[in-house]
């Protein structure tokens, strides 16, 4: 009788042995946690809140070209802040995609540098392709659209919207709701852009509009040049960037724009009761919607806060306040489906016939040469 008690005594001891964690000589070692320049997410940080108190030892954070006017990037900053107490720097609010490419070169290793940025689509592959931008996945980036994204995390959308038409119904008799009416004579002097398509991702946006509205396609953005080069030709097309400023002063009454921006002027105007009955059309005819896209710079010089920073304006707190001002947060549908997104600010949206495409990545670099190639050349030279 001793021999069967000892044996059971032994697989007793071998089950338990297996079902515990591995000891010494056999366990898999757990991978220490990557110091913040070099973590793909939070987790290879150490977690959440081993990656906030490492953002907080730094304290600071470095943006470019975010104007607190844009897709409530005031609320974001502010909010940020206050839950972080993280001092957030805007260098050249005003400034363009472009720019923002040009300072992760020009201060890589002068602490100058933005530790993230908000770039439209070319610009993020761009800065992709060059090697500026560091691996990092956020905690919902599953739940990104794979189209939404780039499969290595370097770059991935955060928000979007239309290009639109505003107008300055005070100003301007009958408002144009489409490309085709910007082509009438009563509009000469009144058509203007937000930037120079090759540096500014709205611009950039609004000729692909123009495009697709023109015979062109996600392939072939020149009939959009050739359909400003018409206007500057008939004297409707002005060389004036429109801000909120210029369409204030009456210098551009009708601007090609995001719908989310053109929108919150609009609200903007109301507040400070300036005499601007601005109005907001998407035009059938050249219906472009397009995101922005976030990514980290890979020799950011508050690396925690860069991924920290990433990670909040992914979170419902940051998708929600996007959605405020218009702009759609690319995370809309999975937060529809878990009950996170604000509803009440959902409905303000615009209605929108159906489900927009985007263009590849082969295709907007194409068109974003033809537009460097041929704007000036054709247009504003």
């Amino acid at each position: 009788m001793p021999a069967p008690r000892l044996r059971t005594a032994f697989v007793a001891a071998f089950l338990a042995l297996a079902a515990a964690p591995l000891g010494a000589c056999g366990e898999k070692p757990v991978a220490p946690p990557r110091a913040p320049a070099e973590a793909t997410s939070a987790a290879d940080a150490g977690g959440m809140a081993a990656l906030t108190a490492a953002a907080k030892k730094e304290g600071a954070l470095n943006t470019i070209a975010l104007p607190r006017d844009w897709a409530n990037y005031g609320a974001l900053i502010d909010g940020f802040e206050k839950k972080y107490g993280i001092k957030v720097s805007v260098e050249n609010p005003e400034g363009t995609s472009q720019d923002e490419i040009n300072a992760l070169k020009e201060h890589r290793r002068d602490g100058r540098a933005p530790d993230v940025i908000d770039v439209g689509g070319s610009f993020a592959q761009s800065a992709a392709r060059q090697g500026l931008l560091a691996p990092y996945e956020v905690a919902d980036f599953d739940r990104i659209p794979e189209e939404q994204k780039d499969r290595r995390a370097r770059w991935y959308n955060n928000y979007g919207g239309y290009v639109s038409i505003g107008c300055d119904a005070t100003r301007v008799k009958t408002c144009p709701s489409t490309f085709a009416d910007l082509r009438k004579p009563e509009y000469k002097g009144q058509v203007s852009l937000n930037g120079d398509p090759t540096k500014s991702g709205s611009a950039f946006a609004g000729v692909y509009a123009a495009a697709l509205a023109n015979g062109g396609s996600f392939d072939n953005i020149q009939p959009g040049i050739d359909f400003f080069a018409e206007l500057k030709k008939n004297g409707n097309f002005i060389p004036v960037e429109s801000s909120p400023d210029t369409i204030a002063k009456g210098q551009t009454p009708i601007s090609i724009d995001w719908d989310f921006l053109n929108l919150g002027y609009a609200d903007q105007f109301r507040e400070k009761g300036l005499d601007v009955d601005w109005r907001t059309a998407i035009p059938f005819d050249g219906s472009f919607a397009e995101y922005y896209a976030n990514g980290v710079n890979k020799d950011a010089p508050h690396p925690a806060a860069a991924r920290l920073w990433q990670e909040y304006v992914f979170s419902p707190e940051g998708q929600n306040l996007r959605l405020g001002a218009y702009a759609r947060p690319v995370l809309m549908e999975a937060m529809k489906e878990d009950g996170t997104l604000d509803e009440a600010a959902a409905e303000n949206l615009p209605t929108v016939e159906g489900t927009p495409t985007f263009p590849t990545e082969a295709e907007r670099e194409k068109a974003r040469e033809t537009v460097n190639r041929n704007w000036s050349k054709d247009v504003s030279g």
